[in-house]
């Protein structure tokens, strides 16, 4: 004799399901399911220690991450993003060592990359910082400016690592970005300058909490910006020295 299964009815089928969510939620929590934080795959692949003489694009890589430890205070200086680990970087690189307690030895092994690779995110914004924080407020993301997008994103990637070194130099105080990139047409609904370096993606406006404007023109000025602009409320930095093809290669404080 066959019988024919009782049909689940539209509640139970909802508290099974709403089961289900929620054991999912507690597994999330305890880490046992691969999608809660980045793994050592995610993250940048340095194939060898680093050190002064060493060249190649993980060098490049490097000096974009410890960009804004180019000084021990107030200098019109930046690390050159140019592939060639010089005594200049590997200063950097001690500093940031010391930032992070690590062995301050100029030599970026794999205690170092470790520290360098906490500071990276899944998709490649960095760990405080949104690639959202910096679109531009008129809803083009990282379109219509001067430059292109994709070139906006990289910029603006590299201008995220700067600002971890402001973060870390504030003792950790989250950041508020007030104005990231901005596209053309939004530049000019807001009144920027013409040739405004938040169109290129290498600006930001930004506000420090529990820091005054002159404290954080303090951070800004040993961490690579060759644009720092006082306002009442926030702080302008840029990296213009950096870009010559953009039009503004000399330093400008305005502190």
């Amino acid at each position: 004799m066959s019988v024919t299964p009782a049909p689940t009815s539209p509640t139970r089928s909802r508290a099974a399901q709403r089961l289900v969510t929620a054991l999912l939620a507690v597994l999330l929590s305890f880490g046992t399911v691969g999608l809660v934080a980045p793994t050592e795959a995610q993250a940048y692949s340095w194939s060898r220690t680093l050190r002064e003489g060493s060249s190649g694009a993980d060098v490049r890589e490097l000096q974009i991450r410890v960009a804004g430890w180019a000084a021990d205070g107030p200098s019109r200086t930046h690390v050159a993003v140019d592939g060639a680990f010089g005594p200049g970087t590997k200063a950097a690189v001690v500093r940031f060592q010391r930032a992070y307690g690590l062995a301050a030895d100029g030599v970026v092994g794999p205690d170092t990359q470790r520290a360098l690779n906490a500071l990276e995110d899944t998709d490649g914004s960095t760990r405080h910082f949104n690639f959202s924080e910096f679109h531009s407020k008129d809803g083009a993301g990282f379109s219509g400016g001067k430059v292109g997008a994709a070139e906006v994103k990289e910029n603006v990637r590299r201008l995220m690592y700067k600002l971890e070194a402001v973060r870390k130099k504030s003792g950790d105080r989250p950041i508020t970005i007030n104005s990231g990139f901005r596209s053309i047409n939004h530049n000019a609904n807001v009144d920027g300058a013409s040739n405004s370096q938040h169109m290129y993606g290498i600006a930001a406006d930004i506000v420090i909490s529990g820091r005054s404007v002159s404290q954080t023109i303090g951070y800004a000025q040993s961490s690579g910006f060759s644009g720092i602009i006082r306002y009442s409320t926030f702080t302008h930095v840029d990296s213009r020295a950096e870009y010559p093809a953009y039009g503004s290669a000399s330093y400008y404080w305005a502190v």
